[in-house]
This record gives C-alpha cells, sequence and structure tokens, in this order.
C-alpha cells in the first residue's frame, strides 16, 4: 500500500483528522460523542436494530412535534485503521464530526444523529461487531439494513413522514444507500461522502470495499430528489471527482448540486464553517431544511 493510501486511511479514520488527534484523541473517544450530546441537551441513546445496537443522540424537544421532516445526520467510518496492516479494534471516532453537524443545525425541525455500526458500543454492547464492519464490509448490506431499521424508529419518535439524510464521509455513502433503498427520503446532502467506492479505491490504491455495497452503483435511483454534495477543495482523502462521478451515474440533468469549499480539507474545519455553509442558498432545495 502505498504512502498516500496509508494517510488517506488513517485520516478516514480520524487518527490524523485535526493535526495530532492520535496522540490525544483515541483515549477517551468512547465518553466523547455522548458527553457532547448531553453538554448540548441531546439525548444519547442505544438502538436494537437488526444485527446491531446503534448509538444515536435526538435534539431536544424532536419526538413528538408533529413537524414532516426529520433530518438525521450520520457518522463517519471513524477510527477504521492504525496503521495500513492494523485494523482499529474499536471504530468509534476520535472526533464524532457528523454529531458536531447535527447539533449546528440550523433548522428548527427535529434533527437527530447516527453512529454506524459498533461505534460507542464495544465496551457495552458489542453485538456481531467484528473488524470487516468497518474494514471491507462497512457498507455491506446488514450495515445498511439495520441503518434503515433505526431511520424507521428515528422517524415514528419524531412523528415525521419524510426523511433528510446528511452523510459524513463514509456516512455520506450509507446515507446515499439509504436514500437508494427508501421512499421517504426527500433529500440527501453529503459532506466529503464517499459516494463512489470502486474509483476512491482505485485513485487511492487501497484494498477493494469487496464485501460492501457501493453508492454509485444505485446512483440513477436518486433521480429528482435533491441533492447538495460539499466537497472540500484541499481534501486529499475524498476528492470532488467522488462526488462527479456519484452525479454522473445520476438521469441529465440531475438534482444535485457540488459546493466546493476552498481551503477546506477532510475533517478540519466542516464543523466551525458549517452555520455558514448550512445557510447557502443551494440548501434551499432540500425540503425542511430551513424555516
Amino acid at each position: 500500500m502505498r504512502a498516500r493510501a496509508l494517510v488517506a486511511l488513517m485520516l478516514a479514520g480520524g487518527v490524523l483528522a485535526g493535526g495530532l488527534a492520535a496522540c490525544s484523541g483515541i483515549h477517551g473517544r468512547q465518553e466523547r460523542g455522548p458527553a457532547l450530546a448531553q453538554g448540548g441537551g441531546w439525548r444519547w441513546d442505544y438502538l436494537s436494530a437488526g444485527s446491531f445496537d446503534l448509538a444515536m443522540a435526538v435534539k431536544p424537544n424532536a419526538g413528538g412535534v408533529g413537524n414532516d421532516v426529520l433530518t438525521v445526520y450520520i457518522e463517519g467510518d471513524g477510527l477504521a485503521y492504525l496503521s495500513a496492516r492494523e485494523p482499529s479494534q474499536d471504530p468509534t471516532p476520535t472526533d464524532p464530526l457528523a454529531l458536531r453537524l447535527a447539533m449546528g443545525h440550523p433548522g428548527t425541525g427535529p434533527v437527530a444523529y447516527l453512529a454506524r455500526p459498533c461505534q460507542y458500543v464495544m465496551e457495552t454492547r458489542p453485538r456481531n461487531c467484528q473488524v470487516g464492519y468497518w474494514t471491507k464490509a462497512r457498507l455491506a448490506p446488514e450495515v445498511a439494513d439495520s441503518a434503515g431499521l433505526a431511520l424507521d424508529r428515528l422517524k415514528a419518535d419524531a412523528r415525521a413522514q419524510r426523511l433528510v439524510l446528511v452523510g459524513y464521509s463514509g456516512g455520506g455513502g450509507l446515507a446515499a444507500v439509504l436514500a437508494e433503498r427508501r421512499a421517504d427520503v426527500a433529500g440527501l446532502v453529503t459532506v466529503s461522502g464517499n459516494l463512489d467506492f470502486g474509483l476512491w479505491t482505485k485513485t487511492l490504491d487501497l484494498t477493494p470495499l469487496s464485501q460492501s455495497i457501493d453508492p454509485v452503483t444505485g446512483a440513477a435511483k436518486l433521480a429528482g430528489r435533491p441533492q447538495v454534495h460539499f466537497v472540500g477543495a484541499d481534501d486529499k482523502v475524498v476528492d470532488v471527482a467522488i462526488a462527479q462521478s456519484f452525479v454522473a451515474h445520476q438521469p441529465t440533468p440531475a438534482s444535485a448540486t457540488i459546493i466546493t469549499v476552498p481551503g477546506q480539507d477532510h475533517g478540519c474545519c466542516w464543523a466551525a464553517s458549517w452555520a455558514t455553509l448550512a445557510r447557502r442558498p443551494e440548501m434551499k432545495a432540500i425540503p425542511g431544511w430551513l424555516p
């Protein structure tokens, strides 16, 4: 594996995000997500959904408000690898970036956060957790099935009729696959979303994600569905070609916008700039996004 591939894997796993996060971020990460959510008044909980127990958080007053649209943010791949040849034994992210984005959501409707399989649960409820689920099988059919069941529960609790899915990094790929599978997803937003596994692994000389669903294969199913894909101009992990490929696989003209953010890399500093990015005029295409 080439050096750039190693860097890409470690960045995608959260080891290098935010500089030298590996030195200070690995320890204590199990508590970081719950503490962040609860500190903002959000409810942190766990859902038994299909093959996995998934960590989740819900914005205050998100349940039972009768709002038509529930927005769900989906976490990235987390700490998938420690080195090129050593997978992590716990994929919990060093920085729950998707949670930070969720807590900065600009709208007034219900908002929820969904972690990926085996994140935040390895010490207490690691049901069916195997290394493959954050390496080659990070988007296996059972992963998508589990997330789909979790969405059903979150939507029912919020008394919503439709969903808007927001995915960061690998969570963008999962959000896309869920949108391709469901008729109730009114809009899709990705942030540094990994939307074409084949192109991604080829470009970075990585081992193919052979046990995963590739989001790009079902991209045509999103015809007419509003989408906004944010890409960092300095992102060396998931560059703009990935989003361009995903959109190119949709019927022309696709109902998708790609926004390239100057000076932005894969991790830092999406959360800091989200208050501005989330209010860009292109976001008006996403149903229920803004009041």
